[in-house]
């Protein structure tokens, strides 16, 4: 028996955003799907690690940094969220 729970991505992307703009003072309207997310936040290299830590602490998941290699835009920073939170559920 399991206890699986899909967490739907208009939820998650909600979640995602809220702690960006609390996280990295940005304006949410800033924040769109295809917006660069590096220059959007002006992210240097102590903010990929405040990001990772966020991120870590909101969706309790381990992030490693090659997995922001592929990352550019919000929308892929959304579906690699999406996609970590709802497969480590699948396997817990």
């Amino acid at each position: 028996m399991s206890n699986l729970t899909h967490i739907p991505a208009e939820e998650i992307i909600k979640k995602i955003n809220t702690f960006l703009v609390e996280e990295f003072e940005v304006d949410e309207s800033k924040i769109t799907p295809g917006g660069k997310l590096k220059e959007v936040l002006e992210l240097d290299s102590l903010d990929y690690i405040d990001l990772v830590v966020v991120i870590e602490s909101n969706f309790a998941f381990k992030v490693k940094p090659e997995d922001f290699a592929d990352i550019q835009t919000f929308q892929d920073f959304y579906n690699y969220i999406i996609s970590r939170v709802n497969n480590s559920k699948a396997v817990a």
